[in-house]
C-alpha cells in the first residue's frame, strides 16, 4: 500500500480541454518565437516562467525578465479567457479514483507547474478544496518551492505536508515526460497517464514504471481497485 498519492493537475485530474496548451502557444508566439510541438510537450509541465523563458530562446527571442515577465501575464490572461469560455471538469473517474485512495487511508496531493494564482481560480472551478472536508489532503504550486518539474521539490513537500514519511511509498502521476522525471528524481513510483496530450511513446521512452490509460486506473494499480467500483 502506498502512502500518497501526488497526482498532476492540467491533462491528469482535471480536462482544461487543452486550454493550458494553447495559452502557452499563443503567448510565446505573440513575441514573435515560433514554437515547434516537440518543444512545447517538453516544457508543458514545468513552472510556466520556466517554460516561457525556454520557449522564447528556443524560438529565437531574447528572453529578458521584462518580457518574460509582460509574457506570463498574457498567459494567465488568455487561460483565465479560456476557462470563462468552458470551464475545466473533472476526468472521467477522477473523483472515484481519489475518494477511493483516501478511503483505503491513502493520502492524496495535486502537485502542478502552476502558481497558486492559476491554481486558486482553477479549483474555486471544480468546487475542490483541501481538508477532512474536502477532496484533498495538500495542493502544492510552484509558488511554494524554489523550482517546479523536474525537481523533486514539490512531491517532497505534499509529503511533508501530509506526513507520508517513506519516498518509496509514494506515487506520483502525470501526463508529461517531466512529470516522470520529477517523480524520478523525488525516488517516488512513476506513473504516466495517457489523458493529457503526450503520447503513449513518449511517455513510455522515458524511465517510468507504468503507463496507464487515465488516473482512475491508479487504485486498481496500487491495490485499491475494489473500493474504486
Amino acid at each position: 500500500m502506498i502512502q500518497l498519492a501526488a497526482f498532476d493537475i492540467a491533462g491528469t485530474t482535471v480536462d482544461d480541454h487543452g486550454a493550458v496548451y494553447v495559452a502557452l502557444r499563443r503567448a510565446v508566439e505573440e513575441a514573435g518565437a515560433p514554437v515547434a510541438d516537440a518543444d512545447l510537450q517538453r516544457w508543458m509541465g514545468t513552472d510556466k516562467i520556466e517554460a516561457i523563458t525556454a520557449l522564447l530562446r528556443l524560438g529565437g527571442v531574447a528572453s529578458e525578465p521584462a518580457l518574460v515577465a509582460e509574457r506570463f501575464d498574457r498567459f494567465r490572461a488568455l487561460l483565465a479567457e479560456a476557462y470563462r469560455a468552458e470551464p475545466p471538469v473533472a476526468l472521467p473517474g477522477v473523483v472515484a479514483a481519489i475518494d477511493a485512495l483516501r478511503a483505503a487511508g491513502v493520502k492524496v496531493a495535486l502537485t502542478t507547474g502552476f502558481s497558486d494564482d492559476v491554481v486558486e481560480p482553477l479549483l474555486a472551478a471544480l468546487g475542490w478544496t483541501v481538508g477532512a472536508d474536502g477532496q484533498l489532503d495538500a495542493v502544492v504550486t510552484t509558488s511554494d518551492v524554489p523550482a517546479g518539474r523536474p525537481t523533486p521539490y514539490m512531491i517532497h513537500l505534499a509529503m511533508q505536508r501530509t506526513g507520508a514519511t517513506d519516498v518509496r511509498q509514494v506515487l506520483a502521476a502525470g501526463d508529461t515526460v517531466v512529470d516522470l522525471e520529477a517523480a524520478r528524481n523525488a525516488g517516488a513510483i512513476a506513473v504516466g497517464v495517457l489523458t493529457g496530450q503526450t503520447p503513449r511513446e513518449a511517455l513510455e521512452a522515458a524511465d517510468h514504471d507504468a503507463v496507464l490509460a487515465s488516473v482512475a486506473d491508479i487504485p486498481a494499480f496500487v491495490g485499491v481497485g475494489a473500493l474504486a467500483r
